[in-house]
């Protein structure tokens, strides 16, 4: 099986030299190297220096531009979701027919929706995709190989039936290093991200708000910062996030800001008891989820 192979002789695209994008080539880079596999990687960026720093420190072979697109092999775009479904309207007629795109975009239904379609009209292979792992910081600089090594892998495909193309993208993705490769829709997924990732940005961005927490120094521990890690994040990326899953995302805030009123009432009324349960079945819930 393709599966059991190493990825070797193969070129790799990348679109975005972020914090995912960074680290995916850098992933590839390290791989090639340590495998001695003879990955060739082309990357672009919006910011003319950062490509041509990765260049020069070795990270990538040269930019992905109307004459590297046609020979990739696999190309990964790691942009927010509009400037994703843009690039890809922008270069679908240069993507080779044997070529796998996979994106990273943080949601899924408006991506999906664009790059099956124009899959199915240029005859290249398109996957939705979002690793979950990052930092709370931002930008090439902060990128690293080793981002998503043991990490899980949210896979969109086209079909579920497809056990070639399955088997095809593992492949394609064993040099990022991930643990393990989900399969699921785009509904589904942007409905859980909603939960998992989107509100904890949310939660974490308003509790830091507070006036107290000023003077929170030498007041904190592991709690708070556990909590507030997620609140330094990218305001023009999530905003964007939001904006695009917001259906899901209000459902659980109207859920988080119902559950925290009945705190509230309970503490209102002195009622320990009341208190005690709904803490109670906090602590339960959080015992069922985790196995």
């Amino acid at each position: 099986m393709e599966s059991m192979k190493k990825p070797t002789g193969i070129k790799v695209g990348v679109i975005g030299l972020g914090l995912i994008g960074g680290s995916l080539a850098k992933a590839y880079r390290a791989y090639s190297e340590e495998n001695n596999a003879g990955i060739e990687i082309y990357a672009d960026d919006a910011n003319e220096s950062i490509v041509r720093y990765a260049q020069l420190a070795g990270v990538i072979d040269g930019r992905l531009d109307k004459n590297s697109i046609p020979q990739c092999d696999l190309i990964m775009v790691a942009l927010y979701p509009t400037l994703t479904v843009e690039y890809l309207k922008r270069i679908a007629g240069l993507i080779g027919k044997e070529t796998l795109v996979i994106d990273m975009c943080g949601t899924k239904k408006l991506v999906c929706s664009c790059g099956f379609a124009l899959a199915e009209q240029y005859g290249f292979t398109f996957v939705g995709g979002h690793p979950m792992a990052g930092t709370q910081y931002s930008g090439f600089k902060h990128s690293k190989s080793t981002m998503f090594h043991g990490a899980p892998m949210v896979i969109v495909p086209p079909r579920y039936d497809d056990i070639a193309l399955l088997d095809r993208i593992k492949f394609m993705l064993i040099p990022a290093g991930f643990g393990k490769l989900s399969i699921t829709d785009a509904e589904k997924h942007d409905k859980m991200i909603a939960f998992t990732s989107q509100l904890a940005h949310v939660v974490s961005n308003a509790y830091v708000k507070s006036p107290t927490a000023k003077d929170h120094d030498g007041f904190s521990a592991g709690s708070y910062k556990d909590l507030t890690r997620v609140a330094w994040l990218n305001e023009k990326m999530w905003t964007e996030l939001f904006l695009e899953n917001k259906e899901n995302l209000v459902t659980e805030i109207d859920c988080i800001v119902e559950a925290l009123l009945e705190y509230k009432q309970a503490m209102l009324d002195d009622d320990a008891d009341k208190l005690c349960e709904i803490l109670k079945q906090g602590r339960l819930a959080k015992e069922e989820i985790d196995g």
